[in-house]
């Protein structure tokens, strides 16, 4: 039986490693130290306390001449700043940066927010302007209510921008927002019953929430329209380009009628009572509680887990009005996310996800205390020639992600496209990408494309003599740094396989030591740190770290 009940038992290493790869982007030994011994519960609460960012806003370099820097605060209209794409995706800089150097839940939940409310940041969110604000309001509800953003999302001038709901009006209705709203952001479709009829709602249901949404208008200075709760430019309501009639949805909600309005204010009432006939529905819970599972957990499950742990998970939600802390927090503190309720060893949780390339990026620069620009001190090099450059540009390209960039509306497959997956995040197409991520940092120059520098440097010997306990075995070494990288512990035949790495075939195990203690004492890391290098390429590049 699945089991919500909260894991007894204090965090092994195991178990601290499985709650800070899933719930974070920050994956160090000092932090899994800190888990370990914790309780389930203890951990999780830690990481739900919400904390100001540790870069307040994004830094535009160029031109070298003149930055642009601080655009955003400027008070210049966002249409002057040339430059539009990159600065969206310094604007993606910015919040990685963030969401690496903090152990909060507030990250992962607000790239979840993302993968339910999707936008495109170089497909049709607009200027930089507006993508920023998004994100914004994503971090906002992060650790919030769901219903809420539900709410506030229609007026954010991206997403107005983005499914043209801007060009929503009444006497030409654009149900393109409306359409998305039901089948990928809130309740979903379900099965198909017939003609126009989708379980969950019709086609009828759709054009009636277009004429909810129209005359929702994105607003292009910024200035003026702020949301009093998220303190962020919003977009405008256009009253004579809202349709004023009652409208009238089908049996699915209840043939709820929703009174037309006529003035600015009422008609955001008309939109409250829209989303609160949505959310009111059981199916929506459900909804967001399988995307939960999905992200958190593992990406399929049986009738056991349905029953168990979503059904209920959904009924948490709602007796909390759709609060999202309350539901996260017991899942991951539960027995069943630890894999800790049966003794099915097929049905493994821990390890049971591939990682996205983003948390790839992320665990490298943090275990391995990646050495690149500080974005406050060396902002050219940090947006510009690393992350721009290499990161945005080569690296999540070659791996297969485009970062808050899904080629549709839908998101990223790995979140929704069955059977696979988040097995889309590895291919043969994004292998290179992959591989080569580590060896780019090591060498400190670009190798998935022309060897361009990218201003960043993996220590491969700092990172052995300062976080590995017994580096002068080579046995140790390795079965200390697999339990740093790894969801399990690997046995004695992958040691053996890593440790020709160090030491050459047939050649005994003091070789090793000699050269390390070599190193100890004349400070010459040339020979320790040739072997460390393809050692830890090999670690990072093994169908192990690949899971989490």
């Amino acid at each position: 039986m699945a089991s919500l009940n909260p894991l007894s038992s204090p965090l092994d290493l195991r178990k601290a490693k499985h709650l800070l790869r899933r719930a974070t982007f920050t994956f160090s030994k000092e932090q899994l130290e800190t888990f370990v011994g914790m309780t389930a519960t203890d951990a999780v609460n830690s990481l739900t306390t919400a904390s100001a960012n540790v870069l307040p806003e994004p830094y535009d370099p160029l031109p070298t001449s003149a930055p642009d820097g601080y655009w955003l605060s400027s008070t210049e209209h966002p249409n002057t700043f040339d430059g539009q794409g990159r600065k969206r995706a310094h604007i993606t800089a910015w919040w990685w940066y963030n969401a690496i150097n903090q152990v909060s839940l507030k990250h992962k939940l607000s790239f979840f927010l993302h993968t339910c409310f999707t936008v495109g940041k170089d497909s049709g969110v607009g200027l930089s302007h507006f993508f920023y604000d998004h994100i914004r309001l994503l971090d906002f509800y992060a650790l919030g209510n769901i219903k809420t953003l539900a709410k506030k999302i229609t007026l954010d001038n991206g997403m107005l921008d983005y499914l043209d709901n801007t060009q929503n009006n009444k006497n030409n209705p654009n149900e393109n927002y409306a359409r998305e709203y039901l089948e990928l952001f809130t309740i979903l479709k379900g099965e198909q019953i017939g003609e126009g009829n989708y379980t969950n709602y019709t086609e009828l249901d759709i054009q009636q929430a277009a004429k909810v949404f129209s005359g929702f208008k994105k607003k292009y200075d910024r200035n003026g329209d702020i949301d009093s709760e998220t303190n962020l430019p919003i977009g405008y309501i256009n009253v004579n380009q809202h349709d004023t009639t009652n409208k009238t949805f089908s049996s699915a909600f209840g043939n709820q009628v929703i009174v037309g309005k006529n003035t600015a204010s009422t008609i955001l009432g008309e939109l409250d009572d829209f989303v609160e006939m949505v959310f009111a529905q059981e199916g929506t819970a459900k909804a967001y509680c399988r995307k939960l599972y999905r992200y958190f957990v593992k990406s399929e499950w049986d009738e056991t887990v349905e029953t168990d742990i979503i059904t209920p998970l959904s009924q948490l939600l709602i007796a909390n009005n759709y609060e999202i802390l309350p539901v996260v927090t017991t899942l991951l503190s539960s027995e069943h996310f630890y894999d800790a309720d049966d003794s099915d060893a097929t049905d493994n949780i821990i390890g049971a996800i591939i990682k996205s390339p983003l948390q790839q990026l992320s665990e490298v620069c943090s275990m391995f205390s990646v050495s690149f620009p500080d974005p406050s001190t060396d902002a050219l090099r940090f947006y510009n020639n690393f992350f721009l450059r290499f990161v945005h540009n080569i690296y999540f390209k070659a791996a297969g992600m485009e970062l808050y960039n899904p080629d549709s509306v839908a998101g990223y497959p790995a979140y929704y496209q069955e059977p696979s997956f988040d097995r889309n995040w590895f291919s043969s197409n994004t292998l290179i990408g992959r591989y080569k991520l580590i060896e780019s940092l090591i060498i400190g120059r670009n190798t998935i494309t022309p060897n361009a520098n990218i201003y960043a440097q993996l220590d491969t010997v700092s990172f052995i003599k300062n976080k590995i306990a017994n580096p002068s075995d080579p046995n140790l070494l390795i079965l200390e740094t697999a339990d740093l990288l790894y969801p399990e512990t690997i046995d004695a035949d992958r040691i053996n396989y890593f440790k020709t790495f160090l030491v050459d075939e047939g050649f005994p195990d003091y070789y090793w030591t000699g050269t390390w203690n070599q190193y100890i004492n004349d400070d010459d890391d040339t020979t320790v740190k040739t072997r460390l290098d393809t050692l830890l390429t090999a670690m990072v590049n093994a169908a192990e770290f690949q899971l989490m």
